[in-house]
């Protein structure tokens, strides 16, 4: 069980600097754009219901990646067999990278408020998580059959990590500035579940040689996390307590040309979680780990965590969330809409960009989008959609060649190539009054109080503009 943790660990866990973030959905008017793009509409003026919800159905999107030689193993893992490195190549400390990255909404709620500058304000309920892994075909080999190692190697163990996920309890609203311009504000409460990284260093390993293989492993090493060992984890863990709270904040606006170019620029989950002060915190100057050929592959993974644990030191700490800074320009062609998307991570290195291509015919859409990843990565995303005003469907991946190919045959030639696997689904329904305009009926949130009356972002930069 520890070993398949470990394995899990590196693969599943693990996570990441680079994160899709179902592109096809943006700029779709869905409930999942304006939950994400906070200064997006979500309702259609003479077509839809004031409320909108998901009603708990789901509503997620899931994302991973691994690129280095270890594909050999985790298709082999992921395909059933067992786990296998005896064709990762050791001894030139070739490294790999791994990625997950996770977003669900539990639920959702949004109302349209008013009218009169097209006020909208929503909740939400999300579970996030975030991971990323630098490791070596050594680090990997290690876990499995330490006995392949019969040479003196310099940093074989040299790796980074880190993962964390937390609950992300949400508030949204946005309205129109004018009639080209408008604003949107995500302000959040975070409940931390797990964090954990781990950052080895100055790693070597002698190879003593002797009747038993004798091996001397030597590493300094940092770890971070709010649980000590694996199985201090169970289905409580999930249950947010806030035992770990945290904020965030997001912002964006939407304007629209007199020629149809329509653009977005946002600011999402600028935040941080501070974890309690029963976390821990390890620090292992110089480690030294004695094994031979003799020595189960169990005995080798206790004494490397019993490394940190016998230096650990239980205090708080702060972490920020994984903040991106978005862009998109798009501009409508009859039944073609091209949407041009940067999106740049604020912490952490990587990004993407992608080019949504939009196809709709009546109620249904699809979509065909090439998005590179700034840390080298290329992916190919499709979906497609069913949307009326009042409900809405959809089933996508943004990495769909790549999560066709997870049943291929391990290949130990990496070739520079990696293998990932994503989707993501939703189902959103609108219910109520129909929020038509106001000459078209006799009911309209909004309608009938003080002509006179600002929206919020109009008092607010109207303070501004009194103090010049």
């Amino acid at each position: 069980m520890a070993k398949k943790y470990l394995i899990l660990s590196l693969f599943l866990v693990l996570s990441t600097q680079i994160k899709a973030q179902q592109y096809g959905l943006f700029n779709t008017k869905t409930l999942f754009d304006a939950f994400e793009n906070p200064a997006q509409k979500a309702f259609v003026l003479d077509s839809s219901r004031q409320y909108a919800s998901n009603f708990l159905l789901p509503y997620f999107g899931l994302n991973g990646a691994n690129k280095g030689d270890s594909n050999y193993s985790l298709r082999n893992y992921i395909n059933g067999n067992k786990f296998e490195t005896s064709g990762i190549p050791i001894g030139n400390n070739a490294r790999n990278q791994g990625y997950q990255s996770s977003n669900v909404y539990l639920f959702t709620f949004r109302i349209f408020q008013s009218y009169k500058y097209h006020k909208e304000l929503g909740f939400s309920w999300q579970v996030r998580s975030d991971a990323f892994a630098d490791y070596t075909n050594e680090t990997l080999v290690a876990a499995n059959d330490f006995r392949r190692f019969k040479d003196n190697l310099i940093a074989p163990f040299d790796g980074n990590g880190y993962s964390q996920s937390y609950h992300q309890f949400s508030m949204t609203y946005r309205e129109n500035f004018d009639k080209q311009l408008a604003f949107g504000v995500k302000l959040s409460l975070l409940s931390g579940i797990t964090y954990n990284k781990i950052n080895i260093t100055d790693s070597y390993l002698d190879f003593n040689g002797g009747a038993d293989n004798q091996r001397t492993i030597g590493f300094s090493g940092t770890y971070k996390s709010n649980f000590l060992r694996a199985k201090e984890l169970d289905a409580n863990t999930l249950v947010p307590n806030f035992k770990n709270p945290g904020l965030s904040v997001g912002f964006g606006t939407t304007y629209t040309s007199k020629t149809g170019f329509f653009l977005i620029g946002s600011i999402k989950d600028l935040g941080f979680i501070k974890w309690n002060n029963q976390s821990h915190t390890m620090f292992v100057p110089n480690g030294e780990i004695v094994v031979n050929d003799a020595s189960p592959g169990q005995n080798l993974q206790t004494r490397f965590e019993d490394q940190f644990t016998n230096n650990d030191q239980q205090k708080g700490f702060y972490t920020a969330t994984n903040a991106k800074a978005d862009f998109l320009l798009s501009k409508r062609f009859d039944f073609y809409t091209p949407n041009f998307i940067v999106s740049k991570n604020l912490w952490n290195k990587g990004g993407d960009i992608a080019l949504v291509n939009n196809f709709a015919y009546n109620e249904f859409s699809v979509s065909l989008s090439p998005i590179y990843n700034l840390n080298g990565f290329m992916m190919l995303g499709t979906q497609a959609k069913y949307q009326t005003p009042n409900f809405e469907f959809f089933l996508g991946s943004d990495n769909v060649l790549k999560s066709a190919a997870y049943n291929q045959k391990a290949n130990t030639t990496n070739n520079g190539s990696y293998a990932g696997a994503s989707v993501y689904m939703g189902v959103g329904i609108k219910f109520g009054y129909t929020v038509e305009h106001p000459q078209n009926s006799s009911y309209m949130p909004g309608v009938g109080g003080d002509a006179d009356e600002k929206g919020f972002f109009s008092k607010l930069f109207g303070i501004f503009k009194k103090k010049k």
